[in-house]
């Protein structure tokens, strides 16, 4: 990857984009479209279909027919599995095109972009790819003149709904374990960032994915998401957003046809850093891009830093320095460490949990406002308020911008009450020497991933999933295959 190479493909322009239906591209049904804003300057990048209801409709009984034809589910694990292999060979071979081409989209540094976009897209169909044909049934105990046996199954038609903030990464979580399972999918990417997840969509076609089993449909959520959502026709729904949509989904679903429906929603992580800690200055660069890579916008970032009492002006004067060195600018140049905010909403939602923060008492210690407004795009200084109290704004609502509130507390005990005290229990971290207090903080902090001395970079082989109104089943690993599996019993007397 090199500067001249990201600068070409910059330069190129993106054509408008239609639907995946039934492997052709489709445009709406009433021709209508939406413009997709660069973050990066705020023009408009491109045109895609406006999908209606119909639309929707039409997607979900592609997908319906394919499942049951079993043109994907009736064929053996190996052939399937060498689809998906070349799937991630393609995405690998097209990386550097399909980053750029989400950066234009979403506002990513490229740096960041190319690892957790295309790489972690590859690696994560790769993986399902080599698990599909070493899922087992069971044979049960039973008497002898008995023989009971546990087959899986694929459920059939799964809708999957995906966020802006990593659209390849999230869509590859969803939908690797899905079609190894042999289910057909619906896709409904974000309104304001999908361009590099569809591209990934017609690579899996040409990969030889057969028509109709993964179908993406563009438009709002009020409208396909939530025709999606309602379908007595799609048998699971999973979810990356946030806690309000999430609970709109549940409610769809027992108004529809009771399907199960998985939610990794937000989070408030907290970040623990004890005396103890065994490198201060590396946790403080460490927390950094915990919480200001990607401008915030991580849903596991860690937002709520908790420091204890005897270190707490030395840390946040470590931090300070830590996020100052880190550049905000061009997500396409290779030396920017932070990127654009995904929009203009997003901007300025940030900016008013800002000043929400100082009026209930939060002091800054840096940033709080907008930059670059001249270059049309959405920028922001990565901010740090300290003085937060548990209680405050900052600590219980989720900003996901760059934005990191600072508590101090005075024991283990303050330090896990304070951590336990939001709705959500997504991730969180505790910086220690002490083996004994690192396994208390395992144990003790209601999360879904805790990490130890160390801030992010879990990779596919474990799973990611919340606790609280952070969520339900997890993506990532082999358990969430179990999302997309039917259990059935075939029980024969002898």
């Amino acid at each position: 990857m090199d500067q001249s190479s990201i600068d070409t493909l910059r330069a190129q322009p993106v054509l408008p984009k239609n639907h995946i239906i039934d492997g052709k591209s489709v445009a709406a049904s009433d021709g209508g479209t939406m413009d997709i804003l660069s973050p990066i300057d705020g023009q408009v990048l491109t045109q895609v279909a406006k999908g209606t209801a119909t639309d929707m409709h039409t997607a979900i009984a592609s997908a319906r027919a394919a499942f049951e034809d079993k043109r994907w589910a009736g064929q053996p694990p190996a052939a399937r599995k060498k689809v998906l292999m070349k799937w991630a060979d393609l995405i690998e071979a097209n990386a550097l095109e399909l980053a750029v081409l989400g950066v234009r989209d979403n506002g990513t540094e490229i740096g960041m972009a190319i690892k957790a976009e295309p790489g972690s897209a590859a690696g994560t169909i790769s993986y399902y790819a080599e698990a599909l044909d070493k899922i087992y049934g069971e044979i049960a105990a039973t008497p002898s003149d008995i023989l009971g046996m546990i087959h899986k199954e694929p459920v059939g038609v799964v809708g999957a709904i995906i966020p802006w903030n990593f659209p390849m990464m999230i869509g590859a979580w969803k939908l690797g374990p899905a079609l190894a399972m042999g289910n057909s999918v619906v896709l409904k990417p974000s309104e304001t960032a999908s361009l590099s997840l569809m591209r990934m969509v017609e690579l899996a076609h040409e990969a030889g994915l057969p028509s109709g089993v993964l179908n993406a449909v563009y438009g709002e959520g009020a409208v396909v998401g939530e025709t999606l959502a309602l379908s007595m026709d799609v048998d699971v729904l999973v979810f990356t957003g946030s806690g309000a949509t999430g609970r709109r989904l549940m409610e769809y679903s027992a108004r529809s046809n009771m399907k199960r429906v998985y939610l990794e929603l937000g989070g408030k992580s907290p970040n623990i850093v004890f005396a103890d800690a065994p490198d201060l200055s590396e946790a403080a660069k460490v927390t950094a891009g915990g919480i200001f890579r990607n401008a915030g916008q991580v849903c596991v970032a860690g937002s709520r830093l908790l420091v204890e009492a005897s270190i707490h002006d030395e840390f946040v004067a470590e931090i300070a320095k830590a996020t100052e060195i880190m550049r905000v600018g061009d997500p396409l140049k290779l030396d920017t460490m932070i990127g654009a905010v995904n929009s203009e909403t997003q901007l300025q939602q940030n900016l008013g949990f800002v000043e929400t923060a100082k009026a209930e008492g939060g002091e800054i210690v840096m940033g709080g406002q907008r930059i670059l407004e001249d270059t049309g795009g959405y920028y922001m200084v990565p901010t740090i308020v300290k003085g937060v109290t548990p209680e405050a704004t900052l600590s219980q609502k989720e900003v996901f911008g760059p934005v990191l509130g600072v508590t101090p507390f005075e024991t283990d005990d303050d330090a896990v009450r304070i951590a336990n005290s939001t709705i959500y229990g997504l991730a969180g971290a505790a910086w220690t020497s002490n083996l004994s207090r690192a396994h208390r903080m395992v144990r003790d902090v209601r999360t879904g991933v805790m990490h130890i001395n160390t801030y992010g970079g879990a990779d596919g082989t474990v799973p990611l999933g919340g606790v609280g109104q952070s969520g339900n089943g997890s993506d990532k690993s082999l358990h969430a295959l179990e999302k997309y599996t039917n259990l059935k019993t075939a029980w024969i007397k002898l």
